[in-house]
């Protein structure tokens, strides 16, 4: 089984981290050596800047906050992503560089190309395989990320206006990387929306008794 890096995209509430599992279950189930990871985080240092970045008590300014989202996916890549691709590992990653371009680039203003630069760097220019992105409402998202027991952290206490710039922008990423990105409507059951996925997985990885 050769490697793949897919990425899962959306708007918070969307359902990345239940249909990141779901995948990894399946995908496991089925015989491919898979790795979850989620960002940022997924290494020490990545984890101390989730830390940062999520505490709704810190004030981030927003050329910082792009900065510090970039070094953690810097030190996930070198540290732990490239290693597993160079062991033919398909690896799953809940959040990427698009997030980045949805959340810093379009919401805060500081524009896409030069966000995408700052992770060209900080990645060396790794791109996906296959981006999941995970089409919801705005409102909707808002509605199940407040259902949550947990507490919102900083970037999930922003108003309204700030997600739909962010699903805004995710909508201009799809529709210049259709090669890339495949959308699927989230508004739909966890199950559909597994299924879609798997669907798209299987494609990608050439074996279509994985969409089974």
């Amino acid at each position: 089984m050769a490697a793949a890096l897919i990425t899962i995209e959306g708007l918070d509430g969307a359902g990345k981290s239940t249909l990141a599992a779901g995948l990894a279950r399946e995908l496991a189930a089925r015989g491919t050596e898979v790795q979850l990871l989620r960002e940022p985080g997924g290494v020490e240092a990545s984890e101390r800047i989730r830390e940062l970045v999520q505490d709704p008590d810190l004030a981030v300014l927003p050329r910082a906050e792009a900065l510090l989202y970039a070094a953690a996916r810097a030190q996930l890549v070198e540290e732990l992503l490239l290693p597993l691709l160079e062991r033919d590992v398909v690896v799953l990653v809940d959040r990427f560089v698009d997030s980045s371009l949805a959340y810093q680039g379009g919401a805060r203003g500081l524009g896409v190309e030069q966000v995408a630069d700052i992770n060209a760097f900080a990645t060396g220019g790794l791109q996906p395989d296959l981006t999941l992105l995970l089409r919801v409402d705005p409102g909707v998202g808002r509605s199940r990320q407040q259902g949550r027991s947990d507490e919102p952290d900083r970037l999930e206490r922003e108003d309204e206006g700030f997600f739909e710039r962010v699903a805004a922008t995710y909508e201009q990423i799809a529709s210049t990387a259709p090669g890339r990105v495949r959308v699927i409507d989230a508004g739909r059951s966890p199950e559909e929306v597994l299924g879609e996925a798997l669907e798209a997985v299987a494609e990608l990885l050439g074996d279509p008794r994985r969409a089974a």
